[in-house]
C-alpha cells in the first residue's frame, strides 16, 4: 500500500505539485498530429497536466501551444482566427505567434510599443511519430527530443491512437505494467469465439501464475512474467517501463502480423488521463485497414469518438457489458481489450485509495514503479536529473516465447517482437 501522503504526491499533477513538476521535466504527448492537419486550420483545445491550452498550426506549419486565455481580458483563444503566422483573439484582435509574442493589437492605435510588452504562455513543441510533443518545464532544463523506437517507423507500419480514461494517470499506468491480470481479465472461455482476447489454449492462459523477474535500469525497468507450462517449458513475456508513464510490450495485429506495442498514460488533470496507444509491425509488413480499426483493443474509430476521444463503451452504459457473453464467451462480457482495462480501472474511482490495498508478490512491478516515481520526485526536488531524461531507451524491444525451463530470459536471444500464437 501507499501512505495517503504518497498517494496524493504521485497522483496530483497540476502546476506547482511535486509530481507535476517532475513530469514537466519530460517531453509529453499533447495531441495527435492529425488533429492539426492543415496550416491556418482550426485551433484545438488541449488540457495537459491540469493546464488549459490551445494548439494551432500556423501558416508555415509550425505548431504553437499557448495558454487558452488571452492575457488582455481572458477570452478563450479557441474562438481565435488562425491567420498569417499567428492566432488572433476575436474579442479585441490581439494576435500571438507560436512563441507567444503579441504581434498585433487591432484595438490599440499605432505608434506605441504596448504589444511588445505582452506575452502569452507558450510551450515548445515537436512533431514526431504522429504526435505533437510538448515541454512544459523550465527552459534551461529542456531535454533532448524523445527517441522511442516506434517514432522512427514508416507510417504504413504504424498505428497511433488515443482515448480518454476517467481516472488518475497512475491507475492506467499500474494496470498496464501489471502482467498478472492480463490472462485473467482478457481471457476467452471458448476457442471458437471471434471476440478479442486470449483463447484457452494460449500459453499465456494455460501457464501457472507468474513469477516476476525485474531489473531496474537508467530509464525505469525491464521485467518478465515467467509462467510454468509443464515440466519442460515456461512461457516468458517481457515488458519495459520508461519513466514517467510509458510501457512497451509485444502484441499481434488483427491480421496476425507480429507487433511491438505500448501505451503512454498522459495526465489531463488529477482525475482524467489521455491514453496514447501505439503499435507497429516488426516484420516490415504494412498494417491493413482492418488493423487500423483496432477492434480487438477498443481504441479505434469504431469504438472511440474521434472528436472528443471518449469511448463509446463507458461507465454510463456499463461498457455495453453482455452477461450472456460473460457466461459463454469472455471472462468479462465486455468487448475490447483496452476497454476492459478502462472499465475495471474506472470502477476503482478517479483516484484509488491505495492505503486500503493488499499487494502481493505478483504486484512487484507496480510496487517498483511507485518507488521509482517517488525517487524521481525527490531527485527533481533536489535539483537533479531523473531517470529516462536521457533517451537510453531508444533501442528497446519486448518479446514473448515458450522456452525450456532452464532458460534464462535475460540471456536468451528473443527476436524483437517474437511471438507465440494468439498474442493480444
Amino acid at each position: 500500500m501507499l501512505s495517503r501522503q504518497d498517494n496524493d504526491l504521485l497522483t496530483r499533477v497540476g502546476p506547482g505539485t511535486s509530481m507535476g513538476t517532475t513530469m514537466r521535466r519530460y517531453w509529453v504527448p499533447a495531441l495527435l498530429a492529425r488533429e492539426l492537419p492543415d496550416p491556418d486550420g482550426a485551433p484545438v483545445r488541449v488540457r495537459l497536466l491540469g493546464e488549459d491550452l490551445i494548439a494551432f498550426r500556423d501558416t508555415r506549419g509550425r505548431v504553437g501551444l499557448l495558454d487558452e486565455f488571452c492575457p488582455h481580458r481572458r477570452a478563450s483563444l479557441f474562438f481565435g482566427r488562425n491567420e498569417e503566422c499567428g492566432l488572433r483573439c476575436v474579442y479585441h484582435g490581439w494576435k500571438y505567434d507560436a512563441e507567444g509574442r503579441c504581434v498585433d493589437m487591432m484595438n490599440e492605435p499605432d505608434g506605441h510599443s504596448f504589444k511588445d510588452k505582452i506575452f502569452i504562455t507558450s510551450y515548445p513543441t515537436l512533431e514526431m511519430g504522429g504526435l505533437i510533443w510538448a515541454y512544459l518545464g523550465p527552459a534551461e532544463r529542456k531535454p533532448a527530443p524523445p527517441a522511442f523506437s516506434w517514432m522512427r517507423i514508416p507510417a504504413t507500419q504504424l498505428i497511433v491512437s488515443k482515448v480518454i480514461q476517467e481516472t488518475s494517470w497512475l491507475q492506467g499506468l499500474e494496470g498496464g505494467i501489471d502482467t498478472s491480470h492480463a490472462p485473467i481479465l482478457h481471457r476467452l472461455l471458448t476457442p471458437n469465439t471471434t471476440r478479442p482476447g486470449f483463447k484457452p489454449d494460449n500459453p499465456f492462459v494455460r501457464g501457472k501464475p507468474p513469477t516476476l523477474a525485474l531489473d531496474v535500469t537508467d530509464y525505469g525497468y525491464r521485467y518478465a512474467g515467467i509462467r510454468p507450462l509443464d515440466e519442460a517449458t515456461i512461457h516468458v513475456r517481457t515488458y519495459h517501463f520508461i519513466l514517467p508513464f510509458h510501457q512497451i510490450r509485444p502484441s499481434r495485429s488483427e491480421s496476425g502480423v507480429p507487433l511491438m506495442a505500448g501505451h503512454s498514460w498522459v495526465p489531463i488533470d488529477d482525475e482524467t488521463t489521455m491514453v496514447y496507444n501505439w503499435e507497429f509491425s516488426t516484420n516490415g509488413a504494412p498494417l491493413t485497414a482492418e488493423d487500423r480499426l483496432e477492434r480487438r483493443l477498443g481504441n479505434g474509430p469504431l469504438d472511440v469518438d474521434q472528436t472528443t476521444f471518449r469511448s463509446k463503451r463507458n461507465r454510463g452504459n456499463n461498457y455495453l457489458l453482455d452477461r450472456q457473453v460473460q457466461k459463454t464467451e469472455s471472462f468479462t462480457g465486455i468487448d475490447g481489450i483496452n476497454t476492459q482495462d478502462r472499465a475495471i480501472q474506472e470502477s476503482m474511482g478517479p483516484i484509488v485509495d491505495r492505503t486500503r490495498e493488499h499487494l502481493g508478490p505478483a504486484d512487484r512491478a507496480v510496487m517498483q514503479a511507485r518507488r521509482l516515481l517517488l525517487e524521481a520526485v525527490k531527485v527533481v526536488a533536489d535539483g537533479g536529473t531523473p531517470r529516462a531524461i536521457e533517451p537510453t531507451y531508444a533501442g528497446l524491444a519486448a518479446a514473448e516465447a515458450v522456452l525450456p525451463r532452464d532458460a534464462d530470459w535475460r540471456d536468451t536471444a528473443l527476436p524483437a517482437g517474437s511471438q507465440i500464437e494468439q498474442t493480444v
